[in-house]
């Protein structure tokens, strides 16, 4: 049975609290290596989920009417690191979820749906790393994903929230806040990913970019992970034990916020 229950409340405290801890206490390390230890991947191995997360000025130029762009700020988290779209499991999806509520979300009409009950502190946190909330992404997100996993709404984002922290904070997040504005390509954050959670990391990913006005520009990254994702107590692991995909785009612009 789908959990929905009452309207998230949180104050503005609360959000400023939580933005407190997605940004750390100083600069995010660009080198850490959350994978040493684990055992290379088999160019065999198959991936039993995807963690999806957007680089939202990118994504806002391809989408500039979502609440989320309109009220995009230079400011704001997601202007300078990577942001949450979705982790799922692949081959699976919409879990006992009633057919009139999986045709609602599939209309895309996601504001519709009941509001998620989760933790003050979580849903705080993920107002600032999932800027989609705006236009309802965590209900879509829950019912199309959430549902096929063991534990509660809380927990479901509450991993999701911990796995983005610990990619900003790698060699992966410190490369796109160097390059904001400038061109990134496959080479650099292939290494990127190697430095911070193993040899081979980077050939678990793929970039999404979209042509805007003349220019490639990158809306997100998909990374490839195999194993107890709500359990693990990091990325690298669940990285290496994914299989290879094709990185798709070669290279794109780390746009900046704002329109142009």
């Amino acid at each position: 049975m789908v959990r929905f229950c009452k309207a998230i409340s949180g104050s503005v405290a609360g959000i400023l609290a939580a933005l407190t801890l997605l940004l750390g206490s100083g600069a995010f390390a660009a080198g850490e290596d959350a994978s040493k230890g684990a055992p290379p991947a088999s160019s065999t191995s198959r991936t039993d989920y995807v963690l999806a997360v957007s680089w939202q000025p990118g994504f806002c130029e391809t989408r500039p009417q979502r609440k989320e762009c309109e009220s995009q700020t230079a400011e704001r988290f997601d202007a300078t690191n990577l942001s949450l779209h979705r982790l799922w499991p692949l081959r699976k999806s919409y879990c006992g979820v009633a057919a009139e509520a999986r045709a609602t979300d599939r209309k895309g009409s996601w504001l519709e749906l009941p509001k998620l009950a989760m933790a003050d502190d979580t849903a705080a946190r993920l107002l600032i790393a999932m800027p989609g909330v705006q236009s309802g992404l965590d209900r879509h997100q829950w019912l199309r994903s959430g549902t096929c996993q063991s534990g509660s709404v809380d927990d479901y984002f509450s991993v999701q929230l911990r796995m983005l922290e610990e990619l900003n904070r790698s060699a992966v997040g410190a490369l796109f806040r160097q390059r904001v504005g400038a061109e990134l390509d496959e080479a650099a954050i292939k290494q990127a990913f190697d430095q911070s959670f193993g040899a081979g990391a980077g050939d678990r990913v793929r970039m999404r970019c979209q042509t805007v006005q003349g220019r490639s520009i990158i809306t997100g990254l998909t990374i490839g992970l195999t194993g107890d994702v709500m359990k693990a107590a990091s990325l690298g692991p669940l990285i290496q034990a994914a299989g290879t995909t094709e990185f798709k785009c070669a290279k794109g612009i780390a746009d900046t916020a704002g329109r142009g």
